[in-house]
């Protein structure tokens, strides 16, 4: 369990919830750099203490709540419940914190204006995440917020995409996007890809249980609290004030002050958690080989081939937890746990059902019949496959399997949009996505849910080769002739192959490896034409620097700069995807461009992802593994 998900599931436990904004999930400051150019996650001063609350960062700050705990205990009055002793009268998570840092995206815009009466001064709002820590953990004595879990996942809601009037700032600057540290160069996903790589830290690992007994464990309350500097104001305790709340002003006085100020989450252990075991660092044990990807260089294939079809290129390559399952082209596996394929391509444009352990149909169907001739198509779950081809539009089909027989199968949803044949399609049930590609240049994003229309992915050169989903972040590849493009969700262009390295071969299978979302030595794999897979990763390069350019700029680096902006970056660095290495599985790879070989048709990695599996056109299956 990642320690975000651990986090996650402690907030939820102490009835922490998203549909409770006065109750919201409460994450922890992580860093305390932020004004680096790099950000170096092996040195310890570049992160908050976890072991003291947001109020003692600071020696000075420390002493200065001490001394109001101090002075408060020394002038106790009849008039204790209003002047209690506490370190803090304001508390780290409330509505107006939560709805502060949501103000970009609605509801939260409406819900902060609800509160606040309007928006804020523009100083006052959240528009930066270098003074909002300085805010919290140094200068201003009535801030002691932490954070929310949008900080470790979504990008979204540090722009301004609704263009959201907030107000101006006193030197004229419009309050816009949120500002990042240098070493988020400018983009909004590296800032969440980094500090969720921070939360995931060894050093954030063997601390975080001292944070944990802060919020949520024994030094919440009681003297541990006190010794922590770590007490709120008594009604902030929520449960115990109304426990002993017996006046209904006083009781109303409490509601009020949980509704305006938040409350502390349930305690869950009374005695000090303990700290995480073991090392999260990449092992090179049998249970946690060595990823593929980490090891470029020394990537080696065996002589022979893993597995071989008897018939036809190899359409697709499914890694299951024991074995590996591979079927030819126009077929496509249904949920692993049915056992059956689905398959296509046949004159009268039918359809079958078929066992995967005997290769013998058991069913067919007439159902595509009227739909053209199907090219492409993808299954999300066991009771649901996607077809699509020569007629442009996409079925949605709503099938039933039961040991080797086809008892239901009925068109759910048809959906039009694209004005030329369908070629190729890529499902994410965790992202409720489909994508479809096209011979009319264009990707069309759609709602697997509610079966609508999302987004255009435009400006494709050629005809739509091959698509890629990555289930961690949602990010999108499609594949046009040898061009790579990189999208977000939203249909914003976030890097594409330039034709720097000469002319390729087209792209036929692309995929992203997938081991965690935060890691930057994930890649994209495609299987080109040529027999080559090609492997890219993203890095980010310095734009160019004011003055007349060399060379024209073209029009698809012009609507990278352009949707580049949009996505946050364009403040001197820019995304690009970087050839990283090319394989063949015989010959060398100069030896491989002039001598005609197997396409390669299929990718897929292991579990482990410790193994890269490649199908070509002669129905060879080829593994790929660190020396």
């Amino acid at each position: 369990m990642s320690n975000f998900e651990y986090l996650m599931h402690l907030n939820t436990i102490a009835g922490r919830t998203y549909n409770d904004l006065m109750q919201y999930p409460v994450f922890p400051w992580i860093l305390a750099d932020y004004t680096s150019e790099a950000l170096d996650l092996s040195n310890p001063t570049s992160f908050r203490d976890l072991s003291k609350p947001m109020g003692a960062q600071t020696e000075k700050r420390k002493q200065m709540f001490m001394k109001r705990y101090e002075e408060v205990e020394n002038t106790e009055t009849e008039g204790a419940d209003m002047s209690a002793r506490c370190h803090y009268c304001t508390h780290y998570s409330s509505a107006i914190i939560v709805a502060s840092f949501l103000v970009r995206m609605e509801p939260f815009s409406h819900t902060f204006q609800a509160l606040q009466g309007g928006f804020d001064i523009p100083e006052r709002m959240f528009h930066s995440i270098g003074k909002e820590w300085e805010s919290a953990s140094r200068d201003n004595m009535g801030d002691v917020r932490e954070l929310i879990p949008e900080f470790f996942y979504l990008p979204d809601f540090l722009l301004n995409s609704n263009h959201i009037q907030l107000g101006c700032m006193e030197d004229g600057t419009a309050l816009g996007d949120v500002e990042l540290p240098p070493w988020a160069k400018g983009d909004p996903q590296e800032f969440i890809r980094i500090h969720r790589e921070a939360l995931e830290s060894d050093y954030v690992s063997s601390r975080l249980h001292l944070w944990i007994d802060l919020i949520f464990g024994y030094r919440q309350q009681g003297s541990a609290a006190v010794e922590s500097v770590n007490t709120f104001h008594p009604y902030f305790y929520a449960q115990r004030g109304r426990q002993n709340a017996k006046d209904p002003m006083i009781k109303s006085t409490i509601l009020g002050y949980v509704s305006n100020f938040g409350q502390i989450p349930r305690r869950l252990f009374t005695k000090p958690h303990p700290p995480r075991s073991g090392s999260k660092k990449d092992g090179t044990s049998p249970s946690h080989p060595t990823p593929f990807f980490f090891k470029l260089d020394a990537l080696k294939t065996s002589a022979q081939p893993f597995r071989e079809l008897p018939r036809g290129p190899v359409g697709q390559i499914l890694c299951l937890e024991k074995e590996v399952l591979v079927v030819e082209k126009n077929r496509l596996l249904v949920a692993p746990p049915s056992g059956c394929f689905f398959s296509w391509g046949f004159p009268d444009n039918s359809c079958a059902f078929g066992n995967y352990t005997t290769e013998k149909h058991f069913a067919v169907s007439e159902s595509l019949c009227d739909w053209g001739e199907t090219l492409c198509a993808a299954c999300p779950n066991m009771t649901t496959i996607i077809t699509a081809g020569s007629s442009t539009v996409i079925c949605v089909w709503e099938v039933a399997v039961s040991k080797d027989k086809l008892t239901h199968v009925k068109l759910k949803q048809p959906l039009y949009g694209h004005t030329d044949a369908v070629t190729c399609l890529a499902v994410s049930e965790g992202h409720s996505l489909i994508v479809s590609g096209s011979r009319d240049l264009t990707c069309i994003l759609w709602d697997l849910e509610e079966l609508s229309y999302v987004t255009q992915l435009a400006g494709h050169t050629s005809s739509i080769s091959a698509l890629a989903i990555n289930d961690l972040t949602g990010e999108i590849a499609s594949c046009a002739g040898p061009l790579l493009y990189l999208w977000t969700m939203k249909g914003q262009l976030l890097a594409c192959t330039g034709t720097s390295s000469g002319p390729q071969a087209d792209i036929l299978c692309v995929s992203f490896t997938q081991r965690h979302e935060w890691d930057s030595r994930n890649v994209i794999v495609t299987g080109c034409a040529d027999g080559i897979i090609r492997i890219w990763r993203t890095e980010y390069t310095r734009t160019q620097l004011p003055g007349p350019p060399e060379e024209p700029v073209s029009p698809r680096q012009d609507q990278i700069e352009r949707d580049g902006s949009a996505s946050g970056q364009g403040k001197g660095w820019r995304r690009c995807l970087m050839l990283c290495q090319e394989l063949s599985s015989g010959q060398s790879v100069s030896q491989r461009r002039f001598n005609d070989s197997p396409a390669i048709t299929a990718l897929a990695m292991s579990r482990t992802h410790a193994t890269l599996l490649a199908g070509d056109a002669w129905g060879r299956v080829f593994t790929w593994v660190c020396e």
